[in-house]
């Protein structure tokens, strides 16, 4: 079945531009659009997207308030993938703790756009390459400490799916996983999406930043821990 994708997006021609890149692939169907993150909840609810293109700065209801609305009152909720043409980190961290799966820059090519929609759309989750390690070190190195999950909450994770969510927090894919491990593609994805089932996270990126929360890996550090 095809992914079916909502737009919300204060300018029209942002919104044209997004439907004519996303609407010609096969697999993709854009259901409806928004200029406003109030009007975005409005046609979630008619349409029942799969994923929601949202930008951040709107007008009535920002991007990250409709989202943490979208997965609060929406069931079962769509996944969220943010675009913007704003590439500061305050944005982006907000955006990430709302509850996005993933986060592109508008200056993106529009194949980029193809394949986050993809992904964050399978619970992949995507952060645009070029702020990806930045972003998560940051989010977590200024995460308050009372906020913070327990070790404890990796305390269901069998040593080989530590591992794993250590390379994921590297921000390495399935693909390269695999070939770290030396294991097939199928099982680095069925390690993921156990992973995600027994922390009971949306998607990759929420699995990234547990895993810097939580200790498991260490902000600012060049390498990852081993602990």
């Amino acid at each position: 079945m095809a992914i079916r994708v909502l737009i919300a997006d204060d300018q029209a021609m942002v919104r044209a531009g997004f439907r004519m890149i996303l609407d010609v692939e096969p697999d993709i169907e854009v259901v409806g659009e928004a200029d406003d993150g109030e009007q975005a909840l409005v046609v979630a609810r008619q349409t029942r997207p799969d994923l929601v293109v949202m930008d951040i700065r709107m007008p009535v209801l920002d991007g990250v308030a409709a989202t943490r609305r979208l997965l609060a009152e929406i069931d079962p909720p769509p996944h969220v993938l943010m675009v913007t043409t704003f590439g500061d980190d305050e944005s982006l961290y907000s955006a990430l703790r709302a509850g996005a799966g993933g986060f592109l820059l508008k200056n993106a090519p529009p194949e980029e756009l193809v394949e986050a929609a993809r992904k964050v759309a399978a619970g992949e989750g995507m952060l645009s390459p070029a702020v990806t390690r930045r972003v998560i070190e940051e989010l977590a190195r200024t995460s308050p400490p009372s906020q913070s999950p327990s070790p404890d909450a990796l305390a269901e994770l069998t040593e080989r799916e530590l591992e794993v969510l250590r390379l994921m927090a590297r921000g390495l894919s399935n693909a390269e996983i695999a070939e770290t491990l030396v294991i097939t593609v199928g099982t680095a994805k069925t390690h993921v999406g156990r992973i995600l089932t027994k922390l009971g996270l949306r998607d990759r990126v929420q699995a990234v930043v547990l895993a810097y929360e939580t200790g498991l890996v260490h902000a600012r550090s060049p390498g990852v821990s081993h602990e």
